[in-house]
């Protein structure tokens, strides 16, 4: 039987033979014609509303993520391209001859697009790094900026060259300011003035060139907002003309706090035109002291990193116009908010576990035209037993509150753009944009009836 016999047995079965025959005679239903129904014809977004959607989206969204939404926009169709291309090339960073290049093509202006794109420029931020092997030149910065007729804010970075092999990353400021860096030559500076006149200038400077900034100025006489950090500036001689803008506004933030004759000099021309004072390092006694006695008049924003002495609360007190105070600091003296000005409409500051709030409380019940508080939250501010108490009070009054934990945040949600207003806090809009370009064109046209 074999060892498997027992399962598929021994004894054949007998075969069965069927017959199949096939018959392809067999009718089936015919089927129904398939009718493709005509395709409806495509109906364009209106430009309008792309134009609406996209710009927004630029007014919304931080620089970063803003520019991936108008990258990808830029590649659904040609409509769409132009418009999110011209979105893009408002804010320009330039920090490699190599991107100075791909830019210097973009905008070529024999072309109708490169001028386009050229004349849509409002903001351009370059870097000057000496320890770049693809530096950015000097004289492809100064092309850059001839290239952009609508130019009004110009931010410049300047690294100083570092020794061979003591480039360390993360070196203290003071050493990275002790590095060299060449001046502007003046075929650079001549191209510079033969340029655009911008109205905003932004200017770091992390090397031992002092000379850079004064260069600079001395070139747009039709600067209104001015900040400058890194280097604390020294004017060469007690002889220097002192500075020819009436500035609006500034801000500095510099690694030792400069002479009081330095800010005589840059402000001269300022008295009666300064509206905003921005200072990221507490300032001496004596230089408070100046900028109240001289500017406090006309002051309607003051920013100072604290304010926790009576002095300086006095002398807050004094800039009687003031429409928005900003104090980073989470201690400042109770004296500041028990007198706040009248016509504050914006007030942030800093708040940790130990702030007294209570004179905050009943600075926000008093005024009338308060319409915001923003509020750095540092270390065990959220659990500030009267921060409940600020929230109903701001509630009651109708005052937008806003609360981060993020310095960098904080100081983006108050600074705003650099154009004139008449309220605050100030924004970061489209419209202000769309001013920016207006102005520098009427700025344009002003330097070549001249």
């Amino acid at each position: 039987m074999g060892y498997l016999g027992f399962i598929w047995g021994s004894t054949p079965k007998p075969t069965t033979t069927h017959t199949v025959e096939a018959d392809l005679t067999t009718l089936y239903a015919p089927k129904k014609p398939v009718t493709r129904q005509p395709k409806p014809p495509s109906v364009p977004v209106p430009m309008e509303i792309v134009m609406t959607i996209l710009e927004a989206a630029y007014e919304e969204a931080e620089p970063p993520a803003c520019n991936a939404v108008l990258k990808n926009a830029s590649l659904v169709c040609k409509a769409w391209s132009s418009v999110s291309q011209k979105l893009l090339f408002r804010n320009v960073t330039l920090r490699t001859q190599t991107a100075y290049i791909a830019f210097q093509e973009a905008v070529d202006r024999a072309t109708p697009r490169g001028r386009i794109l050229g004349d849509a420029v409002v903001r351009m931020k370059v870097v000057l790094d000496q320890n770049q092997p693809y530096r950015l030149s000097h004289r492809s910065f100064a092309r850059a900026v001839s290239l952009c007729p609508n130019l009004y804010e110009l931010g410049v970075a300047l690294y100083g060259e570092g020794a061979p092999g003591l480039d360390i990353v993360g070196a203290p400021d003071a050493s990275r300011m002790e590095r060299s860096a060449p001046s502007f030559d003046e075929r650079t500076l001549a191209i510079l003035r033969a340029g655009p006149q911008i109205s905003a200038l932004q200017f770091s400077n992390w090397s031992d060139n002092s000379h850079s900034l004064l260069q600079l100025l001395d070139v747009w006489p039709s600067l209104t907002s001015l900040d400058i950090s890194g280097t604390t500036p020294q004017l060469p001689s007690d002889t220097v003309e002192p500075f020819s803008c009436a500035l609006r506004e500034l801000r500095t933030n510099f690694q030792a706090s400069p002479s009081i004759e330095f800010m005589r000099w840059l402000l001269h021309h300022s008295t009666g035109s300064l509206r905003v004072i921005d200072l990221a390092r507490e300032p001496t006694p004596d230089m408070l002291e100046y900028l109240v006695s001289e500017h406090g008049h006309t002051l309607q924003s003051l920013g100072l990193p604290a304010c926790g002495t009576h002095e300086g609360a006095a002398a807050v007190r004094r800039c009687a116009d003031l429409r928005e105070l900003k104090i980073e600091n989470a201690w400042a003296s109770p004296m500041l908010y028990k007198g706040l000005p009248p016509a504050l409409q914006h007030l942030a500051f800093g708040v940790d576990a130990d702030t007294p709030l209570q004179p905050v409380i009943q600075a926000i019940k008093r005024s009338e035209v308060l319409r915001a508080v923003t509020m750095q939250v540092w270390h065990g501010g959220d659990k500030h037993p009267l921060l409940a108490a600020v929230r109903i009070a701001c509630a009651v009054k109708g005052v937008e509150l806003r609360l981060t934990n993020d310095i960098p945040a904080f100081r983006a949600m108050t600074r705003g753009d650099p154009v004139p207003t008449a309220t605050y806090p100030r924004t970061r809009s489209l419209d202000n944009i769309l001013y920016m370009a207006s102005r520098a064109a009427m700025n344009a046209h002003h330097g070549h009836g001249q």
